[in-house]
């Protein structure tokens, strides 16, 4: 057994490797951790890297793939990549949703009958609250989205993030929650994280500080570099955060997996990683 596989199985390590397929997007949300919009740099991972490190991260022990961006699915190869891995290990794409047209949805049709899930952001029951972070119409076209995914019977999660999850009105939290069942997705199937202090967010002054202690080690490949958490290749004023960088080689996968181990086996026990994504 490797010592990734060794760590994963003591709960050490994450068993997720993340991908971060491009960093550019339709929407321009205002706590993006990576100040995506429409016109920034691609910054794409080529299809092929993130399947040649999948199928690294299969030998070496991981047990399951995400990829983030940007908004994966304003890449036309997405469907198939999502379906590939899906083939490999469970796997779950964070998404907008809002450019899952018919075509798109007939590409992701395949996954179905795979351990692949479509996360989703959804923040607030009201269209109006909702939009005012992430975009005007964003409350629509995620309403429109999610039952047609439901429909062809592929895996969907809701991701809502919020300033301080403590703080919502019990009300307002249950609302969604009747909306998300409403829709067939069950409470389990619902992540309510915080806003953390990274990339734009960190500009509009929101969200909660973050950094080794506490943030749970999830291997993250991107075109820059792994890094320690799906939190970690952040941008700032247009510049790539390096402070959570594990490694600037990425291939062979080991050497990021072993960087990546000996901060882990730095931490003080009992470090906070209760705001680590799923």
């Amino acid at each position: 057994m490797s010592a990734a596989a060794d760590a994963i199985a003591s709960g050490a390590l994450n068993g997720r490797v993340w991908f971060y397929s491009n960093y550019h997007c339709n929407l321009q949300c205002s706590y993006c951790l990576t100040e995506s919009g429409p016109r920034v740099l691609r910054r794409e991972l080529p299809g092929e890297v993130i399947l040649d490190r999948a199928a690294e991260a299969e030998a070496l022990g991981f047990t399951a793939f995400g990829v983030t961006g940007g908004e994966p699915f304003i890449r036309d190869d997405m469907p198939a990549l999502v379906a590939e891995l899906g083939r490999r290990r469970p796997t779950v794409v964070l998404s907008n949703a809002t450019l899952l047209n018919e075509r798109r949805l007939r590409e992701l049709e395949p996954v179905a009958d795979l351990p692949v899930h479509v996360q989703i952001s959804l923040d607030h029951p009201d269209p109006v609250a909702n939009d005012e972070m992430r975009g005007p119409e964003n409350f629509r076209k995620v309403m429109e989205a999610i039952p047609k995914l439901v429909e062809r019977g592929i895996g969907v999660r809701i991701a809502t993030t919020l300033e301080d999850p403590d703080a919502v009105d019990p009300e307002q939290r249950e609302r969604l929650c009747e909306l998300h069942r409403s829709m067939g997705i069950p409470d389990e199937d619902h992540v309510v994280r915080p806003i953390v202090n990274r990339g734009r967010a960190a500009t509009n002054d929101l969200g909660l500080l973050a950094g080794f202690e506490q943030l749970e080690p999830e291997l993250t490949v991107t075109v820059d570099g792994a890094f320690y958490s799906p939190f970690g290749p952040t941008v700032r004023g247009g510049r790539l955060d390096s402070d959570l960088l594990v490694s600037r080689a990425t291939a062979p996968l080991q050497r990021p997996v072993d960087a990546l181990l000996r901060i882990a086996d730095q931490l003080p026990d009992g470090h906070d990683a209760s705001i680590g994504i799923r």
